[in-house]
């Protein structure tokens, strides 16, 4: 399970990889025993040739000491830090590896933005990283980026289709699933009661809008018989 912190890099990152003209996509496994990429972008660049970019995400000093296999594969390839954590292992980052510092928004300035930004927070460059060959043969790279971006598209397509992929029978065993814990005294944590209220509302909801359209409508007639 991804911490709040770990979400808040990976969000940033994306953002940060669109900004720069490039594809980032997160979670990609390497062949072989290369492991697997935390996030891993591809720009073409002006000259037609691809550029990769491999980001190891780390939010704790056991995680940055974690024994998982650093999947540093790419022409250039980066720690992304908060910066606490870049202060304590500063002198243990290898030569060649680059360095992005992790900043959220301070609330001061979102509380006096006119819109929210897409990110979280915004990164910065610690250290820059040196150039190197590509570490797997660029055509695995190419296929192994392909299917993890049809992983998301997927994802995203369920998220969008939302709860009509799963049948009754599946929705009713959920919601059995969570009686046991049912609250009578606290109705604001029972998943049933949040599920009603929702479903009323949207009712509610559609109905207004429903509404709406039909009295305009009336309006647009009652205009025309005057006329």
């Amino acid at each position: 399970m991804k911490t709040k912190l770990t979400l808040a890099l990976e969000q940033t990152l994306y953002y940060y990889c669109r900004e720069n003209g490039a594809t980032p996509v997160e979670e990609v496994t390497m062949p072989d025993d290369a492991g697997i990429v935390d996030t891993l972008s591809y720009q073409e660049l002006p000259d037609h040739s691809v550029e990769w970019r491999c980001y190891e995400l780390k939010v704790t000093k056991s995680d940055f000491h974690s024994k998982a296999k650093l999947s540093f594969v790419g022409h250039y390839n980066y720690f992304v830090l908060p910066l606490k954590l870049y202060q304590a292992v500063a002198t243990e980052i290898p030569a060649g590896i680059g360095v992005l510092i992790y900043r959220p928004f301070a609330k001061e300035m979102l509380a006096t933005a006119t819109e929210p930004p897409v990110a979280p927070g915004y990164l910065t460059v610690a250290r820059p990283p040196r150039r190197q060959e590509l570490q797997v043969p660029e055509q695995q790279l190419t296929s192994r980026f392909i299917a993890s971006q049809g992983r998301e598209v997927n994802k995203a397509k369920q998220m969008a289709t939302g709860l009509q992929q799963y049948s009754t029978e599946r929705l009713y065993q959920e919601l059995k699933k969570r009686h046991q814990h049912y609250d009578i005294y606290d109705p604001d944590r029972n998943f049933y009661d949040q599920f009603i209220d929702d479903t009323q509302s949207t009712a509610v909801t559609a109905l207004q809008t429903e509404v709406d359209a039909l009295n305009l409508e009336v309006y647009h007639l009652q205009r025309r018989l005057k006329e």
